[in-house]
C-alpha cells in the first residue's frame, strides 16, 4: 500500500466474513453472499483501501433448494488463495459440503466443484505446504452438526478435488476461546499460524494459533481485542502484506441493520506473534 492516510471503515457496505490476499501489486478480496446470486463477490484494490466489485464467484448453485429463499443457508465464509496461477475460492454450504470455485482470470469465470459433502462444516481455509501436501483448516456450525467452539484440519488432494483422510481436532476453544471460528492459515519463519476470531460476532476479539508442526500442538494468544475503541468485536479477516514487505489486516465489524462493515488495521510481529491495531499508552 502507497504512502497516505485513511479513514474506517474502508467499505462501510455489507460485507461479511472477508478475506483477502495479494498477487503482485493487485489485491482481491472475498465474502460471503448466503442465498443471494450471484454469489460469492469478488472485490480487487491497488491500495486496500479503494475496492470495486469484479466479478462474482459462483453464479448459481446447484441445487434446486436455492430457487426459492433459503434464509441461514447459502454461501457461508469463503476463502480466497492463489497457487501456481489460479484463484481457488474455498466456499461453505453448511447443509451440502465444502465447495471450490477456481480460475485463471480472476474477472473470467469460475468452475466450480465440490471438495467433499458435509453437514456443519464451515470456514474452510486452504493451504499448500512446501512438501507438496495441501490441507483445509475449518471449523463447524453447532446449529447443523451439534459441534462447537472448534476447529479442525483434514489432508486434501492438491488439486482440490478430495479429501485425503479424516479431519483431526487440532484446537478446541470451549474453555479458552469460545466461538472460535473463521480460521485462515498461513505460514512465516518456519511457525504456522491460524488467525481466527473468537467469543462472539458482536462481543469478541482476534485470536491466533501458532506451532512448528502442521499437526500441532498449537499455542494460544489474543492479537487484538476491542480495548477503548468503539469497534466492537473485530471480527473474521485476513492478514495481507504489501510489496513493500508491510502487513495489514483486513476485518469485519457488525453494526446491526446496517451490516457488516470492513476495516483495516496495521499489522506487525513481536516475537513470532502477530499484533494487530494501534497500541494505546
Amino acid at each position: 500500500m502507497s504512502a497516505g492516510t485513511y479513514r474506517n471503515p474502508i467499505l462501510y457496505a455489507d460485507y461479511s466474513d472477508p478475506d483477502a490476499i495479494r498477487v503482485g501489486a493487485d489485491y482481491y478480496m472475498v465474502a460471503s453472499s448466503f442465498t443471494y446470486l450471484p454469489g460469492v463477490p469478488l472485490l480487487h484494490s491497488r491500495d486496500l483501501v479503494h475496492w470495486e466489485i469484479i466479478n462474482y464467484c459462483v453464479p448459481a448453485l446447484p441445487f434446486e433448494k436455492y430457487d426459492r429463499p433459503a434464509h441461514g443457508s447459502g454461501t457461508w465464509a469463503p476463502s480466497i488463495r492463489y497457487h501456481k496461477g489460479e484463484f481457488f475460492v474455498f466456499i461453505p454450504l453448511p447443509d451440502e459440503g465444502i465447495f471450490v470455485a477456481r480460475s485463471k482470470d480472476p474477472r473470467g469465470t469460475f468452475q466450480l466443484n465440490r471438495l467433499c459433502e458435509s453437514r456443519g462444516w464451515i470456514d474452510p481455509c486452504p493451504f499448500w505446504d512446501e512438501d507438496g501436501k495441501a490441507y483445509m483448516v475449518f471449523a463447524y456450525a453447532r446449529s447443523r452438526c451439534g459441534i462447537k467452539h472448534r476447529l479442525a484440519l483434514a489432508e486434501i488432494d492438491p488439486e482440490c478435488t478430495g479429501l485425503r483422510g479424516e479431519p483431526r481436532v487440532i484446537f478446541d476453544g470451549t474453555q479458552l476461546a469460545p466461538t472460535s471460528e473463521g480460521p485462515k492459515m498461513y505460514k512465516r519463519n518456519g511457525w504456522y499460524y491460524i488467525l481466527m476470531p473468537s467469543g462472539g460476532v458482536a462481543t469478541g476479539w482476534q485470536s491466533a494459533l501458532r506451532a512448528k508442526d502442521i499437526q500441532g500442538p498449537y499455542e494460544y494468544k489474543i492479537v487484538m481485542h476491542q480495548g477503548s475503541t468503539a469497534v466492537n468485536g473485530p471480527h473474521q479477516g485476513a492478514w495481507v502484506d504489501t510489496p513493500e514487505g508491510t502487513d495489514w489486516f483486513i476485518h469485519f465489524q457488525d453494526v446491526g441493520e446496517l451490516g457488516r462493515i470492513v476495516h483495516l488495521q496495521p499489522m506487525c510481529f513481536q516475537e513470532d506473534w502477530p499484533f494487530i491495531g494501534c497500541e494505546r499508552n
